[in-house]
């Protein structure tokens, strides 16, 4: 079996990925969301959703399914109130596991039962990736490398408002529109004013904390730390961590954001790069 990457990588795009998902637990109207999330970490060689198909609580998934090119599995629910479909996914895990022809597992829902599934897999050395709702239990969340909430997926694909239609003039207003629009040109062009600038996102004092730590952790001297191996050092502690939690569309956009902390631009050995670092003021007094 191939050797699996040893640690988390975000820009490691090439890495080959089964998604596997629990239609009972997620979603259907953010499958294309979820699926353009996953490329960001990876190519995905296995889709494959798992559930009753017989049950026209998740028939609707079919057009979801089709643009997506996601392969269903069928799981006939033997007993009432019994969680057949866990099963299946979870025994064609193992199967993908195997065959050694994927990377790392994204495992799609909301379902602690599946805490077990991502531990055996890390232990294997996959990279697992959970994608589930905000209710999705603890356990779940930290057995994965990195989990995504799919509150914050659907807020970043939300369709912007569509711009208010203008009033129609009534007519015979011709005339006047025509002596108002020679006026106007001869005023002089106000210039735009700037728009305000968006208020700082309230941050909670743990995450503060949390990155405080990371810093001194990774903090040899007083240069400060790497930007990248901070987002790093950030997920493996804390799996959920994601700057779109709190409105941010980048990591340092979020750290600049606090007073606490300095971000300084470094030039690299290639003249049109900078590389970001970060600096604990606190620690440094």
């Amino acid at each position: 079996m191939p050797t699996a990457p040893t640690a988390f990588i975000h820009n490691e795009n090439n890495l080959r990925l089964a998604v596997l998902i629990d239609a009972d637990n997620a979603p259907r109207n953010s499958i294309k969301g979820i699926m353009e999330e996953v490329a960001i970490y990876g190519i995905p060689t296995v889709k494959r959703i798992y559930g009753d198909w017989t049950n026209p609580f998740i028939a609707g998934w079919k057009a979801s399914l089709l643009e997506n090119a996601i392969v269903p599995v069928q799981q006939y629910a033997y007993t009432t109130g019994k969680n057949s479909t866990d099963s299946a996914m979870i025994i064609d895990a193992m199967d993908i596991l195997y065959s050694g022809n994927v990377d790392g597992f994204v495992l799609v829902s909301s379902d602690s039962d599946f805490t077990r599934l991502a531990v055996r897999l890390r232990e294997a050395g996959m990279l697992v990736i959970g994608i589930g709702e905000k209710k999705t239990p603890s356990p779940f969340i930290v057995a994965c490398n990195k989990f995504i909430y799919i509150e914050v997926i659907r807020s970043r694909n939300a369709p912007e408002p569509a711009p208010a239609k203008s009033e129609k003039k009534p007519a015979g207003s011709t005339t006047r529109k025509r002596t108002e629009s020679k006026a106007a040109k001869k005023e002089p062009e106000q210039k735009p004013q700037p728009e305000p600038k968006p208020e700082k996102k309230q941050i909670p004092d743990d995450i503060i904390k949390l990155i405080a730590d990371s810093v001194a952790d990774l903090t040899e001297d007083e240069d400060g730390v790497f930007m990248g191996e901070l987002g790093t050092l950030l997920i493996k502690k804390q799996p959920d961590f994601d700057c779109r939690n709190f409105g941010f569309r980048s990591l340092t956009a979020m750290i600049k954001s606090i007073d606490r902390f300095g971000v300084e631009l470094r030039q690299t050995s290639d003249p049109h790069i900078k590389h970001p670092y970060v600096r604990d003021k606190e620690s440094a007094e």
